[in-house]
């Protein structure tokens, strides 16, 4: 063999090499920058509290998110279909603070607003099908909804002393399932059935009768990924949200049998970008306050019914037809 055939084939040897040692560095690096991985422990209660804290806010107490639900409200009453009624827009900001105990503190204010179906548009007066008379529009606007989340589940929300319904202390070990290799599923419901704040003898025309009986129901999906990646301080998901409730207050349903199904789309944003701008533009023109999660608590947690009652004024009696 010639000299300069042993000089290539050296110096063809010594980039092999280094290439190799190359793609070897590259692989020890790449291997250095994966994120620590947290292992499912879907039957671990101080897994489930750490968890649920970073899929409803950021464990950073700085920091918040704004949470997202765009649906249908339907009515349901015997003996006809379920007739869609209009859209809603939830908006709320939520944020979680630690606490001494190691317990997470949430943080909240929402607000709801109504859609026509026919327009598309947020509205402020709606034509009741059932009664056929015009009503004014009231948004749901819950400040505060505040709970703990630790590794015990919670107790039912009082809703001001209405309800008093207590369970036993159980831990915190939600229903999680794979719903594949990839995708985590978690649901979590609360069925409640308490005296209503608004009774018959003081609110004709809103209230549901002597009791209130609401459900909501919650469903997740959550990549696995994500769920495993401790460096991740929120955990990002996409789920639904149902509602059973009694017809909306302002409705003026003057305690007619039947009820409200909400059924939306739910989820948690960093930023306001993917909002609708109408529904933005009424909550920094109504309630600017909305748009920053508060940072301790401060009053009573209250739902959309005893908030009703606690903001507005009994209707006016039903004119009567002349005959």
């Amino acid at each position: 063999m010639l000299p300069n055939d042993l000089k290539r084939r050296g110096a063809l040897r010594l980039a092999a090499t280094a290439a190799l040692a190359g793609v070897t560095a590259g692989c020890a690096s790449t291997t250095a920058s994966a994120p620590a991985r947290r292992p499912l422990a879907f039957n671990d209660p101080i897994w489930n509290r750490e968890i649920s804290a970073r899929l409803e806010a950021f464990a950073d107490p700085k920091k918040f998110v704004y949470g997202s639900v765009t649906g249908v409200v339907t009515g349901v009453r015997e003996g006809e279909k379920v007739r869609p009624l209009m859209r809603f827009e939830v908006f709320s900001t939520i944020r979680v603070v630690r606490q001494a105990d190691g317990s997470y503190q949430r943080l909240c204010r929402e607000v709801v607003f109504y859609r026509s179906l026919e327009t598309g548009l947020l509205m402020d007066e709606w034509d009741n099908p059932y009664t056929g008379e015009r009503v004014k529009v009231v948004d749901v606007s819950n400040d505060p909804y505040n709970y703990v989340i630790s590794d015990f589940f919670p107790q039912p929300p009082s809703y001001g002393g209405l309800n008093k319904e207590t369970r036993p202390r159980r831990p915190f070990i939600r229903n999680w399932s794979m719903l594949d290799a990839d995708t985590v599923g978690l649901e979590s419901d609360i069925h409640l059935l308490y005296p209503s704040a608004m009774q018959p003898d003081k609110w004709p025309r809103e209230s549901p009768g002597k009791m209130t009986r609401t459900s909501e129901m919650f469903r997740y999906s959550i990549r696995r990924a994500d769920l495993e990646n401790a460096e991740l301080d929120n955990i990002p998901y996409q789920g639904v949200w149902n509602r059973i409730t009694p017809w909306l207050p302002w409705m003026l349903m003057d305690q007619a049998p039947g009820h409200i199904l909400y059924a939306g789309s739910m989820t948690a944003r960093q930023s306001l970008e993917f909002f609708p701008k109408d529904v933005i533009e009424r909550v920094k023109t109504r309630y600017p306050k909305y748009l920053v999660a508060p940072d301790k608590v401060e009053g009573a947690s209250l739902s959309s019914l005893e908030r009703y009652a606690h903001d507005q004024v009994p209707a006016a009696p039903r004119a009567l037809k002349k005959p």
